[in-house]
C-alpha cells in the first residue's frame, strides 16, 4: 500500500488556513529567534512556510513516508530545510535550538501524562538559554463537548474520506478515519473502477490547563503564557484550542 497516497489525502482534507494561523502566532511570539525545530512536521506545509519567512528550519517526524512528502514539498518550494526522522520522546543528540514548535495538537497523541512530561523534558534539554517552546493542544471543551459524535465526510472523484469521533472516557477522544483512494490512474472524465481502503484509529487525550502548567514547571521552564484559538487572548470555558508559550 502506497502511504504517499494517503499523505496526499491528508493534505487535501486539511484546512490549509490553519498553517497561516500557526505561522502568524509563532511569528508574534518568537521575537528575534530565527532557528526553529518543528516537531511532528507531517507533510511539511508549516516547515516550508517557516522557511519562506526566513527561518532556519529543522523539521522532525516519526514517519519516513511523511518526511518523503515533506522533502519533495520543500524542494518544489525552493526551501532549505533539514528533515529528521525521529521521535519527540527522544531528542538526544539532534542539537540545540533557539525555538521549538509543536502544533496541530500533536502533544494530544501522547499515550499518557508521563509521555507528555517526557516530551516537555526533552524539549527543555535541547533549547538554548532564553529559548522558547510553543505548542498547542485541544481544550477540554473541544474534547468533551465538541468532538463526541462528530461526523465529517469528504469526497472527490478520486477518493473519499470519512471521519467519526466517539468518546468513552473524559478528556479522551477516538477518531475513526476511513479512506477510499483510487487505485489506478484513469483518463479525464472516467470514473475509477478500483479503490484502496485504509482504516485508522487515532486517540487523542488532553488535560486541564493547570496540569500542563505543572508539567512545564517540572520540566524547568521559567515562565509560561497561555492563549486560546490562535489569538493572544486568555482561554475561557469555550476555547477550543489552547496555546502555550514556554520560556527557558
Amino acid at each position: 500500500m502506497a502511504y504517499e497516497t494517503f499523505a496526499f489525502v491528508y493534505d487535501e482534507v486539511m484546512d490549509t488556513s490553519l498553517y497561516d494561523k500557526w505561522l502568524a502566532f509563532s511569528k508574534r511570539h518568537l521575537g528575534t529567534k530565527k532557528q526553529v525545530l518543528e516537531l511532528a512536521c507531517g507533510t511539511g506545509a508549516l516547515a516550508v512556510a517557516f522557511a519562506k519567512e526566513g527561518y532556519e528550519v529543522t523539521a522532525l517526524d516519526l514517519s519516513e513516508e511523511m518526511l518523503m512528502i515533506a522533502s519533495d514539498r520543500a524542494y518544489e518550494a525552493g526551501a532549505e530545510i533539514q528533515f529528521l526522522e525521529g521521535d519527540m520522546l527522544d531528542l538526544v543528540g539532534i542539537g540545540e535550538f533557539e525555538a521549538v514548535t509543536c502544533f496541530s495538537d500533536s502533544i494530544c497523541y501522547m499515550e499518557d501524562a508521563l509521555h507528555v512530561q517526557q516530551v516537555f523534558d526533552e524539549v527543555y534539554q535541547i533549547l538554548a538559554e532564553d529559548g522558547v517552546f510553543i505548542f498547542d493542544v485541544h481544550s477540554q471543551y473541544q474534547v468533551n463537548e465538541v468532538f463526541p459524535e462528530y461526523s465529517y465526510h469528504y469526497q472527490t472523484d478520486d477518493f473519499a474520506f470519512l471521519w467519526e469521533s466517539y468518546q468513552d472516557e473524559p478528556d479522551t477522544i477516538q477518531h475513526f478515519l476511513t479512506f477510499f483512494v483510487a487505485e489506478d490512474e484513469v483518463a479525464a472524465g472516467e470514473a475509477p473502477e478500483h479503490f484502496l481502503r485504509k482504516d485508522e484509529l487515532h486517540q487523542e487525550r488532553t488535560y486541564p490547563q493547570e496540569v500542563y502548567l505543572r508539567m512545564l514547571e517540572n520540566a524547568g521552564f521559567s515562565s509560561v503564557e497561555s492563549y486560546a484559538d490562535f489569538i493572544d487572548s486568555e482561554p475561557n470555558e469555550k476555547s477550543r484550542r489552547w496555546f502555550f508559550v514556554c520560556h527557558k
